[in-house]
């Protein structure tokens, strides 16, 4: 059975029993002290950070050491020595080890995606689709390699004696800064495509989500990659800030528009640099008076309560038409309360818990803004402190507040939606634009003047039309390309997408006359 992020249920027994069997193979090793990796050897160091699981606080981890300043201009040169021989490898190798790299992940894959429940409390299908889509990249970056040739191109000629080619080469050494929600596959995706395409890497994970990382590093390195292309740093902030303000010359990031905006305006020195930065969401769905309001009401939960509202293109508002407003907000309500908030590790778990104390809190003042500023909590609004007091566990919730409200506006990363009325679909979309942001969007309608405007005007990335599987959410490699606008994202180019690789690459022509 193919697990993507559009998979609504496992019922396979024969694939159960497997997830069992990495869950086993995962505890064993938990709790482990580990180091970062520079130009093929471990460093270790005094200061450690102990990783905790979202699940149970007690639940330790990992303890990994911290990089310096100095660390990370170690892995840079590290980086930047092994480069040209990397470069100068045929793309045909390069490409044959990432999918030897996809082969062996294959083989992990239930205990790699257990390590994901318990690192960072994702649910079996969504760990599941993490470490897939990891494989899936190493696939599909290696087919793009081949369509493109190499991305090597015969131009003409103006004399018989004359011979032009177009080259795509690589910038180098690339930077690449990933998040703890997806821990594996955007550690990994960056890291790819950077690679294949002869750059050689730093990698900089986020501390909860660190062994994700790691274990990128292990599969990588058990596949042969040669010792400095991929170098691994772990470590808080003050390690990513080195990094950006290294020697680099690309980065990749995935995280808070904040951060992204400082690194897009200031990565730069010299000469410029490219940025592949996505930099979050405040979703819209739109629901109109055509809609099947049953798939509609599935699809924005699923989008907004899937991995328990902690990802980019989570659905965090809704615009309905105000015909079928009551309709639609009866069963959502009720579909949410449907879903299993547990243990992810369990099978019967929709989803799990929020990442950490500090996305407790933005939980907690989601809802006391909304009761605060006249409006109601339709369903959830509430800490789950009983058998799962734990962990970091909220309940899914379902909110209606007046617009002028900030939960309207700020990207939360918690299992929290907003609801409002519409009169129309042009008002739908004016709101929905209303933002610096432009990631994902989705649209419930049967009619097809309606899908059609939806497309024209809505300003975002990665839109989707009647998707019952998550109403913004679900993006996989070669079947949507998945990147931002406006906000949301740099490059233009989405991630798993046909032109993503180029991202990575600058075009250089060669004229010959012989």
């Amino acid at each position: 059975m193919k697990i993507t992020y559009a998979t609504m249920n496992a019922e396979d027994e024969e694939l159960q029993a497997a997830y069992d069997a990495g869950v086993a193979e995962a505890r064993k090793q938990l709790g482990q002290t580990y180091p970062f990796w520079v130009g093929g050897e471990p460093r270790t160091t005094e200061v450690t950070f102990d990783e905790y699981s979202p699940i149970d606080h007690d639940l330790l981890i990992g303890s990994y050491s911290q990089a310096s300043p100095d660390d990370v201009d170690d892995a840079v040169d590290a980086a930047r020595a092994a480069q040209p021989a990397w470069e100068k490898t045929p793309w045909q190798e390069r490409v044959a080890l990432m999918r030897k790299a996809a082969d062996m992940l294959d083989e992990r894959m239930m205990r790699v995606s257990a390590l994901l429940g318990f690192e960072v409390g994702k649910s079996r299908l969504e760990a599941l689709g993490d470490v897939a889509e990891t494989s899936e990249f190493l696939r599909y970056y290696s087919k793009q390699m081949e369509s493109h040739d190499g991305f090597v191109t015969q131009l003409n000629a103006l004399a018989p004696n004359e011979r032009n080619v177009s080259v795509l080469r690589p910038y180098g050494v690339w930077a690449v800064i990933a998040p703890f929600n997806f821990p594996f596959a955007l550690a990994a995706g960056g890291s790819i495509g950077a690679m294949l395409t002869g750059n050689t890497v730093v990698l900089k994970p986020s501390n909860r989500g660190a062994l994700a990382a790691l274990e990128f590093y292990r599969l990588m390195s058990d596949a042969g990659l040669p010792d400095g292309v991929l170098n691994v740093v772990t470590g808080g902030d003050a390690v990513g800030k080195a990094l950006v303000e290294a020697d680099v010359d690309g980065i990749t990031f995935t995280g808070s528009y904040e951060v992204g905006m400082s690194i897009y305006n200031n990565f730069a020195d010299r000469v410029p640099k490219p940025v592949v930065a996505e930099m979050g969401g405040k979703n819209p769905a739109i629901v109109t008076a055509s809609a099947d309001l049953d798939e509609a009401a599935e699809g924005v939960a699923r989008g907004a309560f899937g991995f328990s509202g902690q990802k980019c293109s989570a659905s965090s508002r809704v615009y309905v038409d105000e015909s079928v407003y009551d309709d639609f907000v009866s069963k959502l309500v009720d579909f949410t309360k449907t879903l299993e908030v547990s243990n992810p590790i369990e099978r019967e778990a929709f989803t799990g818990p929020v990442i950490d104390e500090a996305a407790v809190e933005r939980y907690v003042s989601a809802v006391e803004e909304v009761e605060k500023s006249g409006g109601k909590i339709l369903v959830g609004g509430e800490k789950l402190d009983d058998e799962l007091a734990g962990g970091n566990f909220v309940a899914p919730t379902v909110a209606t507040v007046d617009e002028s409200s900030w939960v309207w506006e700020r990207e939360l990363f918690v299992p929290f939606v907003v609801v409002g009325k519409v009169k129309s679909l042009d008002e739908a979309l004016d709101k929905a634009n209303d933002t610096e942001f432009g990631l994902t969007a989705g649209l419930f309608s049967k009619d097809e003047a309606e899908i059609e405007k939806f497309f024209d005007r809505i300003e975002a990335g990665t839109t989707y039309v009647n998707r019952r599987a998550g109403a913004t959410t679900g993006a996989w490699p070669d079947i949507q390309s998945f990147g931002g606008w406006k906000g949301s994202g740099t490059s233009g180019a989405g991630g798993g997408g046909p032109w993503y690789l180029r991202s990575y690459l600058r075009e250089q022509s060669r004229t010959i006359f012989t």
